[in-house]
């Protein structure tokens, strides 16, 4: 039974149920807190999986390759032949692999059938090898003894780790988490017929987790195939706050363009992808890009920022480079403990709650800059150039920022990213108003995780908000660095970052 199934089966059809205990989630049902709670965990990107897949039978490949020749000649550094073949290998391997099918997630689940499928390909890597090493070099034939000895320490190596990775992958499917996790926006017929489509299609991927509509019960059915709907599009921001969603999808008519312009208004502030289903209405908006759920038709609305294989580039790069940012600046780390515990008494660090991915409350750390009796938690005061509640030795590491490194061990931890959004304190204001009240879709730059750097920094928007031109610009930045991510902008942001410490116009 698939996690969407379970949610049928545990979520009474019906109106949900209006009481409301938790008074972090106050605005959504006992039903809908319900279900987000069981979607907490993440999903696994099926992309990821293939390629670690991949990469694991090519290690297997290699490395049993590598053993046996240690074994068998006693040498540690293979001879050219050999070591032409133990790259063949497991290209061949991958390529083979991919033939019988072994890459879809379907057959990792079929243990039997898949180590058969296995053995077979396995044989042949060692077939073409035999073929290539007597067609290109005949007279240095690889020894029979070596070949054996790989071929059999390869059968156990991919053996073990295909039937680890058939335990996971059956796992993983029984929870859903291999599956892309969808809530409808709009109930009815078109929502009944959607549903259907997808559920019709042998391969689905789609786990429908359940449906959000403006309209009452007289024009929206409280449950449609089983799929109970758990409240409005309002809510659904507060859902999808907790739960890990993947995809919305829009079953409103296409031609409804005013009341959809509306819905994306609200909507595109959360990390996830954004289609209207077109499977019952020719496609109008042409210069968006259209794409397909099985055999579904979508329009593309908001792609979801930093996803699959980039998720795992980022996290490296924040890992590698914090790590060396540590290593580095550990001297004038512990010289500015010392000095702030030198300056006055308190604590050296300040832990501050700030907004952070998916608008999810993290803890950051900063030096201490301000006397400890003064320190404002939430931020309801902005620093202000002279300001008496900084220490002496809090002006110099604000003007440089050196108050900020205690967050790299914030990198290390998940909860901030090396390059992003800045995060900013929950009370923090412009001209007197919530930075969410001064900014249209501020909560938009919490689609990925906060940075100890970030685009708005370099390019001069560092320091006090004050004003609501200055958040207004550093949104903007922030919406442009989601917007044009590479590995290649992180470099040079953090690159750009320690001359852009030069301009302290407005960091007091």
């Amino acid at each position: 039974m698939t996690l969407h199934s379970e949610l049928k089966a545990t979520v009474p059809a019906g109106r949900p149920n209006d009481k409301r205990t938790d008074t972090s989630h106050a605005n959504l049902s006992d039903d809908a807190r319900r279900v987000a709670e069981e979607l907490r965990t993440n999903t696994i990107s099926r992309k990821v999986l293939d390629g670690s897949v991949r990469l694991m039978d090519a290690t297997c490949a290699m490395g049993s390759g590598y053993l046996a020749y240690i074994l068998t000649s006693g040498n540690s550094l293979p001879d050219p032949m050999t070591a032409g073949a133990l790259v063949a290998a497991p290209i061949m391997a991958i390529v083979l692999f991919q033939i019988a099918d072994l890459y879809q997630t379907t057959l990792m689940r079929r243990s039997g059938e898949q180590l058969l499928r296995l053995g077979v390909a396995w044989a042949l890597v060692f077939a073409g090898l035999i073929a290539l090493s007597l067609l290109l070099v005949p007279a240095e034939a690889i020894p029979s003894s070596f070949l054996s000895n790989w071929f059999l320490y390869g059968v156990g190596a991919l053996l073990v780790a295909r039937l680890i990775l058939n335990r996971l992958v059956r796992k993983w499917m029984t929870e859903g988490r291999l599956n892309r996790r969808a809530v409808l926006i709009g109930g009815g017929n078109a929502a009944a017929e959607l549903i259907a489509e997808l559920e019709r299609q042998a391969f689905n991927d789609i786990d429908i987790c359940g449906i959000f509509d403006d309209r009452g019960n007289d024009r929206s059915p409280p449950s449609v195939a089983g799929y109970p709907k758990l409240g409005t599009v309002a809510d659904l921001v507060e859902f999808a706050r907790i739960a890990h969603i993947d995809m919305l999808l829009v079953t409103i008519p296409l031609r409804a363009e005013k009341r959809i312009l509306q819905l994306m208004s609200t909507l595109w502030v959360l990390p996830v992808d954004i289609r209207l289903s077109a499977h019952t209405d020719k496609l109008q908006f042409r210069k968006r890009a259209s794409s397909f759920v099985g055999t579904v038709p979508f329009v593309d609305v908001a792609q979801k920022p930093i996803t699959d294989w980039d998720t795992i580039i980022k996290r490296v790069f924040d890992l590698l480079f914090a790590a060396l940012a540590l290593a580095l600046l550990s001297p004038v780390m512990l010289i500015t403990a010392l000095a702030i515990r030198l300056d006055s008494p308190g604590p050296v660090l300040f832990r501050q709650k700030r907004y952070g991915f998916n608008n999810e409350l993290i803890e950051v750390l900063k030096f201490r800059s301000m006397y400890h009796e003064k320190t404002d938690a939430n931020a309801a005061k902005l620093v202000t150039r002279n300001d008496s509640r900084v220490t002496r030795v809090g002006r110099f590491i604000r003007k440089t920022s050196i108050d900020e490194l205690p967050q790299l061990f914030n990198v290390l931890g998940g909860s901030l990213s090396l390059v992003g959004p800045r995060p900013h304190a929950l009370a923090a204001r412009a001209d007197n108003e919530l930075y969410e009240q001064v900014v249209d879709g501020y909560f938009a730059r919490h689609k990925v995780k906060p940075g100890v750097t970030g685009w708005a920094q370099i390019k001069g928007w560092r320091g006090e908000t004050d004003t609501q031109e200055k958040i207004q610009k550093r949104v903007e930045h922030d919406i442009y660095y989601i917007e044009n991510w590479s590995v290649w902008l992180d470099l040079y942001i953090l690159l750009r970052t320690p001359f852009s410490l030069f301009n302290t116009e407005n960091a007091y």
